[in-house]
Parts: C-alpha cells; sequence; structure tokens
C-alpha cells in the first residue's frame, strides 16, 4: 500500500513539475517573441551592432519574463521578499544574457558568420536555449521559492516514504526540529 502512496505523490509531483515547464514555456515564448522583434528591430532597422541589439533585446524580454513569471507561473510561490526576488531575477537573468549574448558573440565574431540568419540562429535559438535552461533551473531554485509550509510538507512526505529523517533544507537549518512521537 505504501508504494502506491509513494507513486501517487511522485506523480502528482510530476505534474505539478509539467504545470510549472508548460507556463514557464509560456511565458518563456512570449519573451522570445519580444526578444527576437527587439533585436531584428535594432540590428536590421536600426542598424545597431549585434551584440548592443542582443542586450537590448534580452533586457526587454527580461520585464516582459518577470512579470509573467510572477504573476503567473510562480504567483504560488512566496511573495514576502519581493526585493530580494527582484534582485536575484535580475542577477540570474543576466547571468543567461551573458550566456545568450556571447553564443551570438563567438558565432558572429569568432567564426565570422555574420549573415541575419546566422545571428538569429545563435543568438535566439542556441544561445537562448542554452540561457533558458540556466534561468528554469535557477528561478525555481532561488528567485521564487516555494512558500515555507509546502517545504516543510514535502519534507515530512520524504520522511514518511523514507523512513528516516531528509537532510535539512537550508532554510529550516537554523530552526530546531520538533520532537518526534516515540522519542526518536
Amino acid at each position: 500500500m505504501a508504494g502506491m502512496k509513494d507513486r501517487r505523490t511522485l506523480r502528482d509531483r510530476l505534474r505539478g513539475m509539467a504545470r510549472e515547464v508548460a507556463k514557464f514555456g509560456t511565458v518563456g515564448a512570449f519573451g522570445f517573441l519580444v526578444n527576437v522583434a527587439v533585436f531584428n528591430a535594432c540590428s536590421q532597422a536600426a542598424g545597431l551592432a549585434p551584440i548592443r541589439s542582443g542586450i537590448i533585446a534580452t533586457s526587454a524580454a527580461i520585464c516582459t519574463n518577470y512579470l509573467g513569471n510572477r504573476y503567473w507561473t510562480y504567483r504560488h510561490r512566496d511573495k514576502t521578499g519581493r526585493s530580494r526576488e527582484a534582485g536575484l531575477f535580475l542577477l540570474f537573468s543576466c547571468v543567461g544574457m551573458v550566456i545568450e549574448n556571447g553564443v551570438l558573440a563567438l558565432s558572429h565574431y569568432g567564426f565570422g558568420f555574420t549573415s541575419p540568419l546566422a545571428d538569429n540562429l545563435a543568438k535566439n535559438v542556441i544561445g537562448l536555449g542554452i540561457g533558458s535552461l540556466f534561468r528554469f533551473w535557477s528561478y525555481r531554485t532561488w528567485v521564487f521559492r516555494r512558500p515555507e509550509a509546502e517545504s516543510e510538507a514535502e519534507a515530512e512526505a520524504a520522511k514518511d516514504a523514507a523512513g528516516r529523517d531528509p537532510a535539512p533544507e537550508p532554510a529550516a537549518a537554523g530552526r530546531p526540529r520538533p520532537a518526534e512521537p516515540g522519542g526518536r
């Protein structure tokens, strides 16, 4: 019976992760459209350099993505530290921007692929793909944290499933643990 409960819990967690990935991807798709439109407007219509265009485009997409992720994808996550959250979002978004535009710079200046198609593929397909994987991991891990009660419930479920105490989470490390029945 415990095995079925564990499977259901795992299935529920996977469903939750799938919903989160779908929402993150939807927000990212809107950010992608903003990124591509602004990049091409800057580089093709305005004649700006590729990296400058990339930075402007990614900055516009970062604003779009923050609003979408905060108010839709992760609306149920901890909202108590908005300035901390916005600062971390900006930090990790800038790291993603460096990844994204670093691939563009390598392609354009390092390999000499200077056509508009090559610039778009390097920045908006390869660079954005790698940057998006990094952003997904960093946003869900550091920026839009789970409410503490939800984290404690998951730790309790893991403890029940494994029959032992899981490793304490960083946020819970400083708090005393409540006594367990049976004096363990």
